[in-house]
C-alpha cells in the first residue's frame, strides 16, 4: 500500500475544516496509508521584515526537510509550481507506484510559503491554482485531490 504524508506548517484552527479533513482522512483509508504530520510554525511579528520573514521560511524549511522519509517522491505546494488536472495527478500516482515508489510527500508551507531549500529538495513543484487560497484550506483541496486521483485510477465514480 502506497504510503502518502502530508507535511504541513501550522494546526488546522477552524472545526470545519478539521471536519472536511478528517472526511478525506476516513476515505482515503481504503486506498493508503496516509500521515498528516503538522509543524508549529516560527512565531512573527504582525509587520515582519523581509529578513525574518526568510529566516522564518528557513528554519521552517529545515524542521521541513527532517521530517521527510528518505527515498518518498516530494511535492512542494507553491504557487508558482506546475498545475495539473485531477486525471494528470491521478496518472502521476500510477506512474510512480509502477516505478516502484512506496512513499509520496506533499509539502505544504504556513502564510509566508516555502523556503527555496524546500522547493528544490521537492521533486516536482505543485501548484492548485494560479488564485491564492488560505494555507489551511489547502490542506482540505489537497486531500480532497488526492482522494480523487485514487478514485479516478479506480475508476470509482467519484469523479465526472
Amino acid at each position: 500500500m502506497l504510503n502518502i504524508n502530508i507535511i504541513c506548517i501550522g494546526k488546522l484552527k477552524e472545526q470545519y475544516l478539521r471536519d472536511a479533513c478528517s472526511e478525506y482522512v476516513k476515505r482515503l483509508s481504503a486506498f493508503c496509508k496516509l500521515n498528516v504530520i503538522e509543524l508549529s510554525p516560527i512565531a512573527l511579528s504582525d509587520n515582519p521584515s523581509d529578513a525574518q520573514i526568510e529566516n522564518a521560511l528557513k528554519s521552517e524549511g529545515e524542521k521541513i526537510c527532517e521530517k521527510i522519509p528518505n527515498g518518498s517522491t516530494v511535492f512542494a505546494m507553491c504557487i508558482e509550481g506546475r498545475q495539473r488536472t485531477s486525471t494528470e495527478l491521478s496518472e502521476e500516482f500510477s506512474k510512480l507506484t509502477v516505478d516502484g515508489a512506496s512513499n509520496i510527500t506533499f509539502i505544504i508551507g504556513g502564510s509566508f510559503g516555502l523556503s527555496n531549500e524546500v522547493k528544490q529538495r521537492a521533486n516536482q513543484n505543485l501548484s492548485m491554482s494560479k488564485m491564492t487560497f488560505p494555507h489551511q484550506l489547502a490542506r482540505v483541496m489537497l486531500l480532497e485531490q488526492i482522494y480523487r486521483a485514487f478514485q479516478i485510477s479506480s475508476g470509482g465514480k467519484y469523479h465526472k
